[in-house]
């Protein structure tokens, strides 16, 4: 078994990750999804709440700086949606995880300026089984090799962020639509995060062609 990072938006970002290509995937809902995951994985610790209106904080701060922020943010705030949360700060959340990753030792990072201006990061995986790794427990949990309370939560979790994307680094898009049934049940597991996750992109997407 190949070592995999602990947290949900580490594991996210490496998922989205083409081997074949050697480039990052789903670049235009990158940053929502690593909210997405920041949230689930703050609500799979207990660290976070469902309640009317949105997400309650359970207490006011926790040691890992990539997943306190957002709580804080939260602790601090009036009730607002889950939407709400996920949208706020995607564009620095993919900076932050990319950061933890590499120093983490999972990826290497070169950067360069696109025509001279426009800064650019090159993203390399460092052991492409990784996201092999992570891609092949998806596939299975979402083609129901295993019954949903036999699952490790933060594996059904993971299947349910990629599954509201499609990612197309785990399976093709006629096989997501095929399971969809099954996404839904794992959904469950980090209700209502990949609801939220899917209307942010769909607000996302309509503010792009309204612009």
């Amino acid at each position: 078994m190949v070592d995999v990072p602990g947290t949900l938006p580490e594991r996210l970002y490496l998922l989205a990750y083409d081997t074949r290509r050697k480039r990052v995937t789903a670049r235009s809902n990158l940053g929502l999804m690593m909210r997405a995951g920041i949230l689930a994985e703050l609500l799979l610790r207990g660290d976070l709440a469902d309640a009317t209106g949105g997400p309650v904080a359970k207490r006011p701060a926790v040691a890992d700086p990539l997943l306190d922020g957002a709580l804080q943010q939260i602790a601090a705030s009036r009730r607002r949606t889950w939407q709400h949360w996920v949208s706020k700060g995607s564009g620095a959340a993919v900076r932050q995880v990319r950061d933890r990753l590499e120093e983490g030792g999972w990826i290497r990072v070169e950067h360069r300026r696109l025509l001279g201006l426009i800064p650019m990061a090159d993203v390399t995986v460092r052991d492409s089984r990784v996201p092999r790794q992570l891609a092949a427990t998806v596939s299975a949990a979402v083609r129901g090799a295993r019954p949903l309370s036999r699952l490790e939560p933060r594996d059904a979790a993971l299947a349910a962020l990629a599954a509201t994307v499609r990612l197309k680094t785990v399976l093709p898009r006629a096989e997501w639509r095929a399971g969809r049934g099954r996404s839904e049940e794992l959904a469950q597991v980090v209700a209502p995060v990949p609801w939220a996750l899917n209307k942010a992109i769909q607000a996302a997407a309509a503010a792009a062609a309204a612009a």
